[in-house]
């Protein structure tokens, strides 16, 4: 398979988006957010293009966040340039479009690839797919949109439990909370994925585009009703990166330990 970090391919009116790093778990770097980033750009611009899948290379993981590889040599996880940056993590947090998104999960989704498929419209999961917000088992939080975004699509007290302890829930799970449209073995994954695709790209382009932003709230390329919700996120990242407990999470992880939490 080609080196690139993310492929895209035309498939009739659809653009399928791949994370192409299956050796590191789907992780996102730098080079990531930018290819999906631009890939997103292309699908909102191209009138040939009326769906997006979001998917990632290999059968074991669809996306496992962060590239902490990466961040350990000091790299960033974003480019410099601030109109990109301003996409937020993987280029598609913070970068809604009107072209419907559908994540295929081909595996599992913890952390930021939970937070991506809760960016995406529309969810087809294979049925090894996992999913969950992890980060308060490593002393930081889910601050791509998680925080939030599962206690918008969930029951508020399954959310709290989710997001509270940490543990990860199946795909049957997911189907059965509604945070997800299907489960379907993992060899009938894009099948499956293309096919809504299809049948959503069959309906009047401009009526599907208006709906979606009616239904989300996206003006100018703005989710509104989101921002409170971004800026009080960013605030307690900061606040909790600072934190002792931010080291230690991710050390005691490294070192296959439990971790000594001081609240500090």
């Amino acid at each position: 398979m080609t080196t690139e970090p993310v492929l895209t391919e035309t498939i009739g009116h659809t653009l399928v988006i791949t994370i192409n790093r299956p050796e590191a778990r789907n992780s996102i770097n730098a080079a990531v957010h930018l290819g999906i980033g631009e890939a997103m750009e292309r699908a909102e611009h191209d009138p040939e293009i009326r769906v997006v899948v979001l998917t990632g290379a290999g059968d074991r993981a669809f996306c496992a966040g962060a590239d902490l590889v990466a961040l350990s040599r000091g790299e960033a996880l974003m480019p410099g340039e601030p109109e990109k940056a301003a996409w937020g993590f993987a280029g598609f947090v913070k970068h809604p479009i009107s072209k419907p998104v559908i994540a295929a999960v081909n595996g599992f989704a913890l952390g930021g690839g939970t937070e991506l498929a809760l960016a995406s419209d529309l969810v087809v999961a294979a049925d090894s797919a996992q999913f969950g917000l992890p980060e308060v088992k490593r002393g930081i939080i889910a601050g791509a949109g998680g925080a939030f975004r599962l206690a918008q699509q969930l029951p508020r007290k399954l959310a709290m439990e989710f997001l509270l302890t940490g543990e990860p829930f199946s795909a049957a799970r997911a189907l059965e909370l509604g945070l997800v449209n299907a489960v379907v073995p993992l060899d009938g994954l894009m099948p499956a994925a293309l096919a809504l695709a299809e049948k959503i790209a069959a309906n009047a382009p401009l009526s599907v585009q208006a709906s979606k932003r009616i239904a989300m709230g996206i003006v100018d390329g703005r989710q509104a009703a989101d921002d409170a919700f971004w800026q009080q996120s960013g605030s307690e990242a900061r606040a909790v990166m600072r934190s002792e407990d931010a080291k230690e999470g991710p050390r005691a992880f490294a070192e296959k330990r439990a971790p000594a939490w001081k609240a500090r």
